[in-house]
């Protein structure tokens, strides 16, 4: 039987809340300047635009030290709540998880933010280590982001 892990990262961030989602919800082309080390190219490969549902990206990003690339999709936005869901649909990760959803959802709090990402996966086997650098690429991500916002 299928069964699907959580795992969850959240960090205190400086900028608010609305211009955080807005970074990752309408600017995703961009983020390759905004955390440059990590996120080195993203493409539109299917969709009406950057920042429409059922849009596919693919995606080349450094995690681990190595560097990744992988196509998802943005599945489903909830501009009330702050939170959209990413799923993947192509990538290396994929030959370890049979499922990957990444849920970012953002917070006000005091005078900045708290960004929660969530990552929803299946392995494909139980010898598929927990996705710890995943965890650590999405909170480095979240992190270079905040700084360009309070920078620009």
């Amino acid at each position: 039987m299928a069964q699907i892990k959580r795992m969850e990262c959240q960090l205190e961030i400086k900028s608010s809340a609305d211009k955080f989602f807005d970074a990752y919800k309408t600017k995703a082309q961009l983020m390759p300047k905004m955390a440059n080390q990590i996120v080195r190219d993203v493409k539109l490969v299917e969709g009406s635009g950057w920042d429409s549902e059922s849009s596919v990206r693919q995606w080349y990003f450094v995690a681990g030290g190595k560097l990744e690339t992988c196509k998802e999709m943005m599945e489903k936005v909830d501009d009330k709540d702050r939170t959209v869901v990413y799923k993947l649909v192509e990538g290396e990760i994929m030959k370890a998880f049979k499922s990957w959803n990444s849920i970012l959802n953002v917070m006000p709090m005091g005078e900045g933010s708290l960004v929660k990402w969530t990552m929803e996966f299946e392995k494909q086997n139980d010898d598929v280590p927990d996705p710890v650098k995943y965890g650590e690429f999405l909170t480095t991500w979240a992190k270079n982001v905040d700084t360009y916002l309070l920078n620009v």
